[in-house]
């Protein structure tokens, strides 16, 4: 993935950021197709409905089928990436929209998909319980989460980043010391990061992101770190308090998490995200395309 930052600087972007997803978040009609052919629908839901789908040896696909449903796990937190605002009840984001894209290319009607909420700590029992069918949420491939379960993709890189007070002297994970705290969610990849390769810097965890932005708010902790595409979406929503600073320094690859050994089902989700170039590209621009980073789609991992 190329990154650059293309606007002033990262409060300019973040603002830019928090406009769009306002705008363009690809909440898609009841059909998933476009409406009367209009051109703005199209635009904010690239991806149909398809009919007629067959995928032999996914028992995730033989319960969908006979359910009519799907259940798909997911973040509500991260504006820009998946969020669910708390006045209007809409779910909207990258992540939401690559979710929402899958369960369209298995035949599910939107009306049909039945999002859950899943702190980081908890997404690898989800899928091993069975409670959820896939989890789409800034969900880094690491090969112990292999252990469990199964991925598809990548479907997006990133890294980690920091997020700090406006005022805040630290400008890159160079300035972390044992007199700052630095906040992150449990069970997250970001958080095992800073205890590995900074052991000397106190962290605090919570089972999700925006209670760390609090603590950070109100002075409790000096930074937040996880995937800077989320960090920019708070930073997004007060820009007069919070930037974020340095550069990436990790690579974090998001993929979709699925039943362990549900080969064809990860396979099939590869060839979906493959052969769908620009509806990748379309769901990019409407949710994160203002933010001051360019990006390229990935290539799938093989899968086995």
């Amino acid at each position: 993935m190329r990154r650059t930052r293309t606007l002033a600087g990262i409060g300019i972007a973040a603002v830019a950021l928090l406009a769009l997803t306002a705008c363009n978040s690809g909440t898609p009609s009841s059909s998933g197709a476009p409406e009367d052919g209009g051109e703005e629908e199209t635009s904010s839901t690239p991806w149909t409905v398809l009919e007629d789908v067959s995928i032999d040896g996914s028992p995730t696909f033989d319960r969908i089928s006979s359910s009519g449903t799907i259940k798909v796990g997911v973040k509500e937190d991260q504006p820009g990436l998946g969020y669910l605002d708390p006045v209007t009840g809409d779910r909207t984001g990258f992540d939401v929209d690559i979710a929402r894209w899958m369960a369209a290319s298995l035949g599910v009607d939107p009306e049909k998909i039945e999002f859950t909420a899943i702190a980081s700590a908890n997404r690898e029992q989800a899928i091993v319980n069975g409670d959820i069918d896939y989890y789409v949420g800034t969900y880094s491939i690491t090969d112990k989460r292999k252990e469990q379960i199964s991925f598809a993709g990548p479907y997006f890189l990133t890294g980690q980043g920091l997020l700090v007070g406006a005022d805040s002297d630290i400008e890159s994970v160079d300035d972390l010391s044992d007199a700052t705290t630095v906040c992150s969610a449990t069970g997250s990849t970001p958080i095992q990061n800073i205890k590995e390769n900074y052991p000397e810097v106190p962290t605090k965890e919570y089972d999700t992101y925006s209670k760390c932005v609090e603590d950070l708010k109100s002075g409790q902790v000096d930074a937040v770190t996880t995937d800077e595409a989320i960090l920019i979406g708070y930073a997004a929503q007060d820009p007069e308090k919070l930037k974020v600073v340095g550069e990436p320094f990790s690579e974090e690859r998001y993929g979709i998490g699925l039943a362990k050994g549900d080969d064809a089902l990860a396979e099939y989700f590869n060839t979906q995200l493959t052969d769908g170039g620009d509806i990748w590209q379309q769901i990019f621009d409407n949710n994160l395309g203002a933010s001051g980073v360019e990006a390229e789609q990935p290539e799938v991992d093989p899968i086995g």
